[in-house]
C-alpha cells in the first residue's frame, strides 16, 4: 500500500471513531436529560403534596384559633407557666 492509501485509511478509521464517541456521548446526553426530566416530575410532585399540607396545616391552625377565641377554651398559657416549681 501507499502512503496515500493508508492515510486515508486512517483517515477514515478515525473518522469513525470520532463519529462513535460523538453518538455515545450524544446518547449518553440523551439518557442524563431523561433521569433530569424524571427527577423534576418526582420533585413537583412532592412540592405538591407539600403545598397540599401546608394547606391543610394552615387551616387547622386557623380553626383551632377560632375555637380557642370562641369556644370558651381556657387561654393560650405560655411556657413559662408548665415550669416545675423548682426551676
Amino acid at each position: 500500500m501507499s502512503n496515500t492509501v493508508m492515510e486515508q485509511t486512517y483517515d477514515k478509521a478515525a473518522q469513525q471513531a470520532t463519529q462513535q464517541a460523538m453518538a455515545q456521548s450524544l446518547t449518553d446526553l440523551e439518557i442524563k436529560a431523561s433521569f433530569t426530566e424524571d427527577l423534576l416530575e418526582q420533585l413537583d410532585q412532592v412540592i405538591v403534596r407539600q403545598q397540599q399540607q401546608i394547606d391543610a396545616l394552615v387551616r387547622e391552625v386557623t380553626e383551632l384559633r377560632q375555637l380557642s377565641t370562641d369556644g370558651g377554651m381556657r387561654p393560650a398559657r405560655s411556657l413559662h407557666d408548665d415550669l416545675p416549681p423548682h426551676f
